[in-house]
């Protein structure tokens, strides 16, 4: 990432869809922010349902606001909401579990 030297860094932003991976690179000033890099890369005209309103993003998995600033080579990431509540996931795995391994007297 050579650019870093003229006051441009070069960021990737993913949004992870069920199927597929759209993924862009984008060359932005030295400072940018997380919103920027989502609106550089053409997110929010690609993805209409988003609305106005950019979705929850983070860099290499971590939440961050839209006015994180950014470092050359990070990764942006566009969040889906959840289709399911983890917690409640892994109480009917157990339950599921709990009811195989328990044999009838």
């Amino acid at each position: 990432m050579g650019n870093e030297r003229r006051g441009v860094m070069t960021v990737e932003v993913l949004y992870a869809r069920p199927g597929a991976i759209w993924r862009r690179s984008v060359e932005l000033p030295s400072g940018a922010t997380v919103a920027q890099a989502l609106d550089a890369s053409g997110l929010l005209l690609s993805f209409p349902e988003f609305g106005a309103h950019p979705p929850p993003a983070g860099v290499f998995g971590r939440i961050c606001a839209p006015e994180q600033t950014l470092a050359p080579g990070d990764r942006v990431e566009v969040y889906r909401p959840l289709v399911f509540d983890p917690m409640e996931s892994r109480r009917r795995r157990a339950r599921h579990r709990g009811r195989q391994t328990a044999e009838p007297s």
